[in-house]
């Protein structure tokens, strides 16, 4: 057990970071101090007793020392720190500036933003000189973040996908109801053997190496899917024309009872005479309906591509021997036989127009 004399040495020579003190406290402790030296004791052992700087008490003593200040000195104050390049007002229109928007759209040829492009375009319209690394700073105080961009062609027509999620097909679902059909969301994908997504860890400036096949293994895959978890799918190879199409149809078709509202995009193989003539032999037991173009987002079946060809053999390379239809199949069928990740798919909010309905 120690002397208390070695107590006493322990606490004077533990020393306090007042930066790790509120403001508060800190003057508490100032105002204290000043008072005790003040009542006769020496400033070296009052400051030793808190367990600050030797030198700090006479900073506290020559400040309340003049004429008329007295303890009022050692009242914290607010720093005010370096002035504001932008006012709030300015700030918020770097913002609607950049959220949402083009450089293009402010006469600046580059498509994506970058701070530099964000200083020189505060430049431009403020006047006021940033550098890269305060914009990045005033970037991620508004909550904007660097970010990988979705693709959308620019053929979309806004107020024709508008028109869809409003009308069109909240239409589609009251006739489905009225007939008892069903309302599935065709698409088809392509998958390869030699395609890896998504990134991995290593040493800088040494790029990683992931092995694979050396095969270039192919196929596709085509996908039906309700928002009330009907899941169906083929794999295929080759390319799709009609005549392939209405194969597919038939096999989706077999031993149905409920008509079948298909919705799907406007492919030129979905749209050829073949695949007319076959939708309307069916005895209105299959009718095909189009999503406007260039709106891939308002399809479920690309959500479950995404999670399958993130998920799949480009995160898992196929082992020597193993064939990429195999594992398509089966990555499908356990999708098929998952009901919470199927509901999750259409909790996506471009797709929110179908749960609605």
């Amino acid at each position: 057990m120690r002397e208390p004399d070695e107590v006493a040495v322990a606490e004077v020579d533990m020393k306090i970071d007042g930066r790790t003190l509120d403001h508060a406290t800190l003057e508490q402790i100032r105002k204290m101090a000043i008072r005790r030296v003040r009542e006769g004791e020496k400033p070296a052992e009052v400051i030793a007793a808190y367990g600050f700087c030797r030198t700090t008490i006479y900073k506290w003593m020559q400040a309340a020392s003049g004429r008329g200040r007295g303890l009022r000195a050692l009242v914290s104050t607010r720093g005010t720190g370096r002035p504001r390049s932008l006012t709030l007002r300015q700030e918020r229109q770097v913002f609607c500036w950049v959220n949402g928007h083009d450089p293009r759209q402010y006469g600046l040829n580059f498509g994506l933003w970058t701070r530099s492009i964000v200083a020189l375009l505060i430049r431009r319209k403020l006047g006021v000189r940033l550098g890269v690394t305060a914009v990045g700073a005033l970037l991620a105080k508004l909550e904007l973040t660097p970010q990988k961009p979705l693709q959308r062609a620019c053929q979309r027509d806004p107020e024709a996908i508008a028109r869809w999620q409003r009308e069109t097909y909240p239409a589609l679902a009251r006739q489905a109801k009225r007939q008892g059909a069903q309302i599935l969301f065709w698409d088809e994908s392509g998958f390869r053997a030699d395609t890896v997504h998504g990134k991995t860890w290593g040493l800088r400036g040494q790029t990683p190496v992931v092995h694979r096949p050396g095969q270039r293994q192919s196929v596709s895959a085509a996908l039906a899917v309700s928002a009330r978890g009907e899941f169906w799918f083929c794999t295929y190879t080759g390319g799709l024309n009609g005549e392939l199409f209405v194969e597919l149809l038939r096999r989706l078709m077999h031993r149905r009872k409920k008509p079948v509202f298909l919705v799907l995009d406007g492919l030129p193989a979905h749209k050829r005479a073949i695949v007319r003539d076959y939708a309307a032999s069916n005895d209105r037991r299959l009718s095909l309906h189009y999503l406007p173009g260039y709106a891939p987002d308002l399809n479920p079946d690309e959500l479950v591509w995404s999670h399958v060809k993130r998920t799949g053999a480009a995160r898992r390379p196929l082992h020597k021997g193993e064939q990429l239809r195999d594992r398509i199949d089966a990555q499908l069928a356990a999708v098929r036989d998952d009901r919470k990740l199927l509901r999750s798919f259409f909790l996506a909010p471009s797709v929110a127009y179908i749960r609605d309905c």
